[in-house]
């Protein structure tokens, strides 16, 4: 009982953390996660790149689709990432939807629109952001982050409720710079961003109208200042890019655009420690293999 699936990271729109609002959009950075399911007790999880990291979520993940779809089955799960973790990139999210995709690809489970499948997509993100809020990896439960990355696009979410509000697909070219900190989702200082909750009303209400650019580079400025992170890598990008922001809960800066006008934001950020990444939005999602 086999199974293969991938999921793209995403970018940071709309931080969910001081309204229950969020908003984010897929990036071409993919998680893959490899699920065998036997007759074991228990699920052991790998995580390719970080041997010692904490594998709870994606056996977790496992866990939850056997329990509704499976028969008791144990086994392994192993993801690899073009995400970086602890980044503000969703390598979480990512990694949860290609495992919950991965376990029903072994189960032989069908995921799609359909009537007919077992599961809808958007149902299959809500076993993830359960898993990720039994865990605790997550303060929102990161259903905005898990939808774009399952759906592709640009989505704004109620978080609160893990309903799916509104989906717009985008072609954007994305510049992704990324210092060498990290910076863990759970750890983030919930009660600061909470004091920004007018801007983030504010960052909702562009993004609902479809200025989704424009609503980004609000929400870098206003996140940036409650989660303590610098500004000046986002004010360098804002007389160049479309939009750019702080992406989740940082560490890594984000800013859309015109391949061109990035390359130029690009030369700025290489300046700074760490990487920078040139990619594209993606409007397919997460999809077995």
């Amino acid at each position: 009982m086999h199974g293969r699936a991938t999921a793209p990271g995403a970018g940071t729109v709309l931080n969910a953390l001081a309204t229950g609002t969020g908003s984010a959009f897929a990036i071409d950075a993919e998680t893959t996660a490899s699920v065998e399911l036997n007759d074991s007790d228990g699920v052991r999880g790998t995580i390719a790149e970080a041997p010692d990291a904490d594998t709870r979520l994606i056996e977790r993940c496992v866990d939850l689709v056997v329990e509704e779809f499976g028969d008791g089955e144990g086994g392994t799960v192993e993801t690899e990432s073009e995400v970086p973790m602890a980044a503000g990139l969703k390598s979480s999210s990512a990694a949860a939807n290609a495992t919950v995709l991965a376990t029903l690809s072994a189960l032989g489970r069908s995921v799609g629109p359909d009537p007919d499948d077992d599961i809808s997509r958007i149902d299959a993100c809500r076993l993830g952001v359960r898993a990720a809020r039994e865990v605790g990896v997550t303060v929102t439960g990161a259903f905005d982050d898990a939808a774009a990355s399952m759906l592709g696009g640009v989505v704004v979410t109620d978080n609160t409720e893990d309903e799916l509000v509104t989906r717009d697909e985008l072609d954007w070219d994305v510049l992704v710079w990324t210092p060498p900190e990290r910076a863990y989702s759970a750890d983030a200082d919930a009660s600061r961003c909470e004091n920004v909750a007018p801007m983030a009303t504010l960052v909702a209400d562009l993004a609902l109208d479809g200025r989704y650019a424009e609503a980004m580079t609000v929400n870098g400025l206003a996140f940036s200042a409650a989660l303590d992170f610098p500004t000046d890598p986002a004010v360098e990008a804002m007389p160049i890019a479309d939009g750019v922001s702080l992406s989740g809960t940082g560490p890594s800066v984000v800013a859309v655009g015109d391949r061109t006008d990035l390359e130029r934001v690009q030369t700025l950020w290489d300046a700074r420690d760490g990487e920078t990444r040139l990619t594209t939005t993606r409007t397919d999602g997460a999809r077995i293999l």
